[in-house]
């Protein structure tokens, strides 16, 4: 029950809804639960969080363009950006307040779903793994 506690927190908290997972993951880890474990639901979910909102930037986009919030031409200036450096942004994805827009535009720009998962789940689990090491 407690990994699956931590997934859900760690996907709930990569979406758009502001919830925070390392307070759980810290308090699990002084409990003593196993660690790789904790990495590994804690990561799963987090990762998982993300698809949903690369997900809802991919279906959202022809939204957006329909209710004229974004324009056809920018999109696309902007996807020639994300596919040159988006590979770095990505890696930012595990950062507080900005990092769940980012895979929300990544949907919006349809960035190389392939590349996306790499990338995302590499920031994350390297995020929860430093946050592990610095409380063992």
């Amino acid at each position: 029950m407690i990994y699956l506690t931590l997934f859900f927190s760690a996907l709930i908290s990569a979406t758009l809804i502001p919830l925070g997972s390392e307070a759980l993951l810290i308090y699990d880890i002084k409990e003593g639960y196993n660690l790789y474990l904790l990495l590994f639901f804690a990561t799963f979910g987090n990762v998982l969080g993300s698809v949903i909102n690369y997900y809802l930037g991919l279906k959202g986009e022809e939204f957006l363009v329909e209710k004229r919030y974004l324009k056809q031409e920018k999109i696309n200036k902007y996807k020639a950006y994300f596919d040159r450096f988006g590979a770095y942004i990505l890696l930012l994805s595990w950062t507080p307040i900005i990092g769940d827009p980012i895979t929300f535009v990544s949907g919006i720009l349809k960035y190389d779903l392939k590349k996306f998962l790499f990338l995302v789940t590499l920031s994350k689990f390297v995020r929860y793994l430093v946050l592990a090491l610095l409380v063992i």
